[in-house]
């Protein structure tokens, strides 16, 4: 991992505007900088950037963080990755920290394989183009089915030979061990120990993920040899790094366009998504032959919310089309249906027609879902009365997935139209899926709530699950706040006997606030970040912004950006009318502590008068006289906190 020092200086280096304007054209207003939302469909500048504060905000969408976190957003990175980036634009040496052995040995075999692909992928590569029988028979493939060399090389398409151990034995020449040949699945191991090419005699695709790391490899024989074989296309087998069903080919290429249109097409194969970008509609990759996944269509959703699927016109294209609808739609995705002319997949007819024609046929034929399934299964009923119901049921259960209740009202007028019958059907077989929806998630919250110990306070009855839904977690969050924005501070002086006094910071004040009472925050990375604060207070220039900004784990920094950009907020409009907290720190800290000792007591009184509703508790005599004292104890002690909040005495600073 890489070490605080050189994530301090990548964030130094990383100047926002500069970054942000890799990407978004940039005007100054007032001390900021504005332009278009990159995340999304911005019609009017709603994107800030601070280069004073270093932190970049859309005041719309609300994505933004520092230099890092907008990598991580534009370019679907991780934390390391994004850092990893940044020190190579500004040409910083990266120096990680020791890793423990754990780390090590999963980092190692993750990074190992990465590393047996990308020779792999080069490997592949070099023999289609310098290799007699790549040249002869994997280029003259490609370009027999019309793809250009441009093309090849964007999505390095490569030759395997027709000898069936040549990749093993060139890895192992140069060094690459045999258990990560056999792990990518580039290799399989036969019984007498000796290792084969999984992909021999064929074309390569290789599958990027979203920052272009190698994951795996499909394989196509060539058209001379496909009579008799089972398997036209082979994949790379499940591993460490690759599994099909969370993958998509072509995102790596595509992602840019996919943000860019708001809009992916998705299709079914390797070449459809290739000819799509030949024919210069590059916003589509491919679920290649496998059914649509949950963890595809939330890949997606990083991108976009607006999907047409676009598939072959026969029957089969038809199925595949029904199948993802349903669960694109539990996932809030916005769906449009293309089927093509019989006979024509994506890639024939990429291949006959220019960008313009592909687009214009895409904009006269594509469907909205509600119009495209109910009149294609409108077509089995006939006058059947049967069928009919069936298909309103079909139909109302798809539109009662829809997550948003306005779009989901108006599929249900659509769909009433087409079927010529009263929306109250519609309405009340919808409700009746909502309603067992909403009934089984009530469910399974209970019965996590009855299985999670209480928290937040030894002898109160508030559930784990949830509790960020409750009222006391704002008044948590309202701390945290005040902690990162301003840890270091000092918010009262203490006097002892001799009349010395010693400052107590933020950190100190809230930590030893908190310990009084035996409370402690419910969020765990909440109280990572206190407890981090009270461990390097001490450290010499300590900062808590500075320090949790450049933290090495990620969800802190994000955190961090988060609730700084909130600080910052309304900086566009009339910062200098505001009252700047820290000027009052010797009152805002206190009363953020008594509020949220205060919602926790009205929390706990709640669920504690809950209790004695509860038969187990009533029908155990014993049990209710606990509970019942607790109750008691909890009304004492919250008059006292109330009065105490009614005093706010106000410490001298």
């Amino acid at each position: 991992m890489i070490d605080r020092p050189t994530i301090e200086r990548i964030l130094d280096a990383a100047q926002i505007v500069d970054v942000v304007s890799e990407f978004v054209t940039l005007k100054k207003k007032g001390v900021n900088f504005v332009g278009l939302c990159p995340f999304h469909d911005d019609k009017t500048p709603s994107f800030y950037v601070s280069p004073a504060k270093g932190l970049c905000k859309c005041f719309s969408c609300g994505k933004g963080g520092n230099a890092v976190h907008f990598i991580m957003e534009h370019e679907q990175m991780t934390y390391y990755e994004a850092l990893k980036w940044l020190a190579n634009k500004y040409h910083i040496e990266v120096k990680e920290r020791e890793l423990t052995t754990e780390e090590k040995e999963a980092q190692n075999v993750r990074e190992s394989l990465y590393v047996v692909n990308a020779f792999a992928r080069d490997y592949f590569q070099d023999i289609l183009y310098n290799h007699i029988d790549g040249k002869s028979i994997g280029m003259a493939y490609f370009r027999q089915r019309g793809i250009r060399d441009d093309i090849v090389k964007k999505f390095h398409l490569g030759y395997s030979t027709s000898s069936n151990d040549a990749l093993a034995k060139e890895a192992i020449r140069k060094g690459y061990k045999k258990e990560y040949l056999i792990k990518t699945g580039l290799c399989y191991e036969k019984e007498d120990g000796s290792i084969r090419d999984r992909f021999w005699g064929r074309v390569i695709f290789p599958w990027f993920n979203v920052s272009g790391k190698i994951l795996g490899f499909g394989g196509r024989v060539l058209d001379s040899r496909t009579k008799g074989v089972s398997q036209k296309y082979i994949n790379s087998p499940e591993s460490e790094i690759y599994s099909k069903r969370r993958e998509l080919y072509g995102i790596f290429q595509a992602k840019s366009a996919i943000v860019k249109k708001d809009c992916v097409y998705m299709v079914e194969g390797y070449t459809d998504v290739i000819a799509m970008h030949q024919c210069g509609i590059e916003n589509v990759v491919a679920n290649s032959g496998t059914a649509l996944s949950e963890e595809q269509i939330r890949l997606l959703h990083r991108f976009t919310s607006n999907i047409t699927l676009l598939y072959d016109g026969d029957e089969a294209g038809i199925k595949a089309s029904i199948r993802g609808i349903d669960m694109l739609l539990s996932e809030g995705m916005n769906i449009k249906v293309l089927l093509l002319p019989d006979g024509e997949d994506p890639d024939s007819f990429a291949r006959k027609h220019n960008s313009t024609e592909f687009q214009q046929y895409i904009a006269e034929h594509e469907e909205d879902f509600i119009r495209f399934k109910t009149n294609l299964l409108l077509k089995d009923t006939q006058n059947d009365p049967i069928k009919r119901a069936g298909l309103i049921s079909d139909m109302s259960k798809s539109i009662g997935l829809i997550p948003n209740e306005v779009v989901r009202y108006a599929c249900l007028k659509e769909c009433a139209s087409i079927l010529n019958v009263d929306e109250r059907i519609i309405q009340n077989e919808i409700d009746k899926i909502v309603k067992q929806r909403k009934d089984n998630y009530i469910e399974q919250h209970q019965k996590e709530k009855e299985e999670i110990p209480p928290v937040i306070q030894r002898e109160n009855y508030i559930p784990q699950a949830g509790c960020d839904q409750l009222p006391f977690y704002s008044k948590e969050q309202e701390l945290v706040k005040a902690l990162i924005r301003y840890g270091e501070k000092t918010v009262c002086y203490l006097e002892n006997e001799e009349g010395e006094s010693t400052p107590i910071t933020v950190t100190e004040f809230i930590s030893m606030d908190l310990k009084q009472d035996d409370l402690s925050f419910h969020n765990p990375l909440h109280r990572k970040l206190l407890a981090e604060a009270e461990a390097h207070l001490t450290d010499k220039d300590f900062v808590a912004e500075r320090y949790f900004l450049t933290h090495p784990d990620s969800a802190i920094t994000r955190l961090a950006a988060d609730m700084l950009n909130e600080k910052y907020q309304l900086s566009k409009s009339n910062e200098e009318a505001l009252t700047k907290d820290e000027e009052r720190l010797h009152e805002l800290i206190p009363h953020l502590l008594i509020d949220f000792k205060l919602s926790i007591l009205e929390e706990d009184m709640k669920q504690t008068s809950q209790q004695l509703n509860r038969p187990e508790v009533l029908g155990d005599m014993e049990k209710c006289k606990e509970v019942m004292k607790h109750y008691k104890e909890l009304s004492d002690l919250l008059k006292e906190m109330a009065k105490r909040a009614g005093d706010r005495v106000i410490m001298k600073a």
